[in-house]
């Protein structure tokens, strides 16, 4: 006896594998797309980086060089100060040798008299000059000099017919410089052309 197969087995359609693959790959070019989003992202946060540690880089060597010019800026004026913080005493010692000077040429105008005087003022005057020595205080070289006004100081002028205009003819009190920098001027007098009636050509 033979078996009836089952209508409702025969009609039932097997299943398709195409849809299955279809959405495989969907998912597949889903995921590759998302990827390459996040490669990009990452590029950029990458260029982003490399972008601010050049700016980084440039800001650090800028205040390196700002504090390697303050450092050598300091140290300038560091020297600077050492070199004339003796400035002000050294001031004040100066009209005591003006003092000795005078006195000096006061006694050599009257050597009979004051023989001991002369050679103790000059002993003070010459110990005095070799403290201002030790400190590279030197005086200024003015008489027959043409004027300078960086260093001479014009008392006023005298007519002479041996020197050029504008020549120092007299030191009325001595400069002095400190570090090849002007400590005190030289006051002096100047020449000028001699008059016609000082020099003898009336006619």
């Amino acid at each position: 006896m033979s078996k009836k197969k089952n209508p409702e087995v025969e009609e039932q359609a097997p299943i398709e594998p195409e849809v299955v693959e279809e959405e495989t790959g969907a998912e597949e070019a889903a995921v590759e797309d998302q990827e390459a989003g996040d490669v990009d992202e990452l590029k950029s946060e990458l260029e982003a980086t490399r972008s601010e540690l050049e700016q980084q880089k440039e800001q650090y060597l800028r205040t390196r060089a700002e504090m390697d010019n303050f450092r050598r800026r300091m140290q300038r004026e560091k020297e600077e100060l050492g070199k004339f913080a003796n400035e002000s005493i050294l001031r004040e010692i100066l009209p005591v040798i003006d003092n000795l000077e005078r006195a000096v040429c006061h006694a050599r105008e009257n050597e009979a008299d004051s023989s001991s005087l002369l050679d103790g003022v000059e002993m003070t005057l010459s110990q005095f000059q070799k403290v201002l020595e030790k400190f590279n205080v030197t005086p200024v070289d003015a008489h027959g000099k043409p004027f300078d006004p960086a260093c001479h100081e014009a008392m006023g002028q005298q007519e002479s017919a041996e020197c050029e205009p504008n020549t120092v003819v007299q030191v009325l009190q001595a400069g002095y410089m400190l570090n090849d920098r002007l400590l005190r001027p030289a006051l002096v007098m100047v020449s000028k052309a001699a008059s016609s009636e000082a020099t003898g050509t009336d006619k």
